[in-house]
């Protein structure tokens, strides 16, 4: 045995893979980041990084920055996403007790702009050859069983309630931390907090537990989310589970991009209405002063933050209107050409640390709103609005923000997870109504109607 990281990346072919990145998720305990067929997976697990508390973010970073520094790195390939690749998840809080974690496996599995790679890894002084790394793929794509250990990884511990608010045959829902009208309270006093000037804006979630006793198949459900929303990140990373349509950080060598969101409409509001959907969607959404200064405070946030870590940086004068299966958002995509500084460029990590949490998630001013997040929430996010996403040894990476998702708690329970930006403006039922639409995607994936 050697402790020093291992890597060969070698061409796939693209043609055996018809389905794109999708046909590669056939283990619950598989890593996953998927948008359009493209993307990367993971399989097996060779190390692993765990962190808590403020220092979470830069203490993953110099752990990979260390792994990588010594790794024999041999890279036929040479994209963003070859090589070395670590998953990862973070705490939503830097008061959580939940693990923030990165890992590394065993194979990854790559597609991108119609090509396609696979990277085997190993501490292993065993040659690495391309036959092997053909050999790996079709042993965890064929071979054994998944070892389940992702089912009930990140589970925040907190058991359903008896209250039961919806149930078909495929399984039942009952409340989290909330009853729905105790969080409705919630949204109310987070308004009263607003108007009395000691914020500006209040992100405030809640949770729902579903109950399947045929038990949970999570690479259906990754299959499912990456099926019907194409325009999202779908994420899967130690039994967290979701489609998030919000990119905290992409990085690809000296560029960085991010979409912020912020104003939401359901799109079941359009049904009979006259006119075309997104007519209906840019008349109520886009002209609403409510969702517009929303999402300015979200924009506002990001970009501020960024800045000092950027040399030029830009963004849609005008937000745009993202259209999902499930709602509309007003969306704002932002680029920025990273600054050298003092001889280096920041990591994903870096960024990271910087920018999470933003207004998007959190509210504004920060504190404010984060001390005020605890209060009234009573609930431990854990992953849930926490980055999550991947990174390479050459400082590539791409991390989305946690959202309409969920963590698998155990073979039969997730726990879903939905939250809602509160301004001066906020009514708690039309809040209550957002966080059910925005419950959708999970739930459809998990084959539970409401």
């Amino acid at each position: 045995m050697t402790s020093t990281l291992r890597t060969l990346t070698v061409p796939l072919d693209v043609e055996s893979s018809s389905g794109g990145l999708p046909s590669f998720l056939v283990r619950d305990d598989v890593l996953c980041w998927s948008r359009r067929e493209a993307g990367l997976v993971g399989f097996g697990e060779l190390t692993r990084f765990n962190a808590t508390g403020p220092e979470r973010f830069l203490e993953a970073d110099i752990w990979w920055r260390h792994l990588i520094l010594e790794a024999e790195i041999t890279d036929y390939v040479e994209l963003p996403g070859t090589g070395p690749v670590a998953f990862g998840s973070f705490a939503f809080s830097k008061t959580s007790p939940h693990i923030s974690r990165l890992i590394l496996p065993e194979l990854v599995v790559g597609i991108r702009d119609g090509r396609a790679w696979a990277t085997q890894l190993t501490f292993d002084d065993a040659p690495l050859t391309e036959a092997g790394v053909l050999a790996a793929v079709d042993h965890w794509l064929t071979g054994g069983e998944p070892n389940g250990e992702d089912s009930a990884a990140g589970g925040s511990g907190v058991g359903p309630s008896a209250e039961t608010v919806a149930a078909d045959g495929a399984g039942h829902l009952s409340h989290g931390s909330l009853s729905e009208a105790a969080w409705m309270q919630a949204v109310a006093d987070g308004v009263e907090e607003i108007r009395a000037g000691k914020l500006e804006k209040l992100v405030l979630a809640r949770d729902v537990v579903a109950t399947l006793p045929e038990g949970v198949n999570a690479a259906e459900v990754l299959r499912q989310l990456a099926a019907r929303y194409r325009e999202c990140w779908t994420y899967g990373v130690d039994g967290l589970v979701g489609a998030t349509p919000e990119m905290l950080i992409q990085v690809e060598g000296r560029t960085a991009q991010a979409r912020v969101l912020a104003g939401t409409l359901d799109r079941r509001d359009a049904e009979g209405v006259d006119g075309s959907p997104m007519a209906y969607a840019e008349r109520v959404l886009a002209g609403s002063d409510k969702q517009r200064h929303e999402h300015e405070i979200a924009i506002d946030s990001l970009t501020r933050q960024l800045a000092p870590f950027s040399e030029a940086m830009n963004s849609h004068s005008e937000p745009f209107i993202l259209e999902l299966p499930n709602v509309w958002h007003l969306a704002s995509d932002v680029k920025a050409e990273l600054a050298d500084i003092e001889g280096h460029v920041p990591t994903c990590l870096a960024l990271i640390n910087a920018l999470h949490p933003t207004a998007a998630v959190c509210g504004t001013p920060t504190l404010v709103a984060g001390a005020l997040i605890r209060k009234l929430e009573h609930l431990d996010r854990g992953p849930y609005a926490g980055p999550v996403g991947w990174l390479d040894a050459a400082g590539n990476g791409e991390w989305g923000i946690a959202l309409r998702g969920a963590v698998i708690e155990d073979a039969n329970t997730v726990r879903l997870f939905a939250g809602c930006g509160i301004v001066e403006g906020s009514q708690p039922e039309a809040e209550l109504a957002e966080t059910w639409a925005k419950f959708r995607p999970m739930l459809e994936a998990l084959g539970i109607r409401r």
